[in-house]
């Protein structure tokens, strides 16, 4: 069994796992590397952004590291790097953690329990739920789940394709570290610096193939196509952008516009301006357009490794 079949396995079986059992309760490896990371910040950090550049590459290249090794030593046995390559993709994906707390936040709306869902949504995202309204926070939770649908699988699914466990994991690394530290806090604006900016670099391939995708498997391709053209550059993330204006054509409804992080108002584009506003039993819809986008991204990362091995070795043999 090759290296292809290796991580095809693999990431079927860790997407079936986290499909099955969701993020462990205790000693998640996530939270773990978090815990870490907090610890080197600890040491490190200055008001400064070579200060943050040293912290991104201790981190996100330490955890890389690790796993390559571990990738080396289970090698000559497809057994063992399969299983490991399961359990690297279980425990760097969260598609269904995303989807039981959407879900949760959404009860909560369809109860008219508004504080409930208030006290829920920061498990989705940063933002201040005091400042939310029901539909505002209905709004704030398909925006989450575009946005995540990226981050926890599609982005992971790419780089595991190219690289392997290290690939991963380090994508995984460096999307925690962005969370920590890469916002525009007074403490972070220049220590997050560098970790923003490999995540935005990480993140573009993903990105770009979760938009793509929820165009495919949304009930609206073409409205999730134009949404994407017309508006996603507008969006201050370069990333979140593609994503969640296809989310927003896809789906037919609103997304962006005002916000507040931290105690900071943000006011954003609009997008797909021409669409509805956001319902709560779209989040629902949401979750299940997540769904699909995730089990295609498989099914692509996988074709995509195979037919590059194939390319390249057409290309040393002609």
């Amino acid at each position: 069994m090759g290296a292809d079949r290796v991580f095809a396995y693999g990431a079927a079986a860790g997407l079936l796992g986290d499909l099955l059992l969701g993020d462990p309760r205790r000693g998640h490896p996530v939270a773990a590397f978090g815990r870490a990371a907090a610890a080197v910040e600890r040491v490190l950090w200055r008001d400064h952004r070579g200060w943050g550049a040293l912290h991104t590459a201790v981190c996100a290249g330490g955890a890389a590291t690790v796993a390559a090794l571990a990738a080396s030593a289970v090698r000559p046995s497809r057994t063992a790097a399969t299983a490991l390559t399961a359990a690297a993709t279980w425990a760097v994906v969260g598609g269904t953690s995303l989807a039981r707390e959407a879900r949760a936040v959404e009860r909560a709306l369809e109860a008219g329990d508004v504080e409930a869902a208030r006290a829920r949504l920061p498990h989705l995202c940063g933002r201040d739920p005091q400042a939310l309204d029901a539909d505002g926070i209905a709004r704030a939770v398909v925006e989450s789940v575009a946005e995540n649908t990226s981050d926890a699988v599609v982005g992971a699914l790419t780089w595991g394709a190219v690289a392997g466990v290290p690939g991963l994991v380090g994508f995984r690394a460096v999307n925690t570290l962005d969370a920590m530290v890469g916002h525009k806090s007074p403490r972070y604006r220049r220590y997050g610096w560098a970790s923003a900016r490999l995540d935005d670099v990480a993140g573009w391939p993903g990105a770009r193939l979760t938009a793509v995708l929820a165009a495919a498997a949304g009930p609206d391709p073409r409205g999730a196509l134009r949404a994407w053209r017309a508006d996603a550059a507008k969006h201050p993330s370069p990333n979140a952008g593609p994503v969640e204006a296809s989310f927003a054509g896809a789906l037919g409804v609103r997304l962006g516009g005002t916000l507040s992080y931290g105690g900071r108002v943000e006011h954003r584009p609009v997008l797909n301006a021409a669409g509805r506003a956001v319902r709560t039993d779209d989040i629902e819809q949401a979750v299940r357009l997540s769904r699909r986008v995730s089990g295609l991204a498989l099914g692509i990362t996988v074709a995509g490794r195979l037919v590059a091995r194939r390319l390249l070795a057409k290309g040393r043999t002609s």
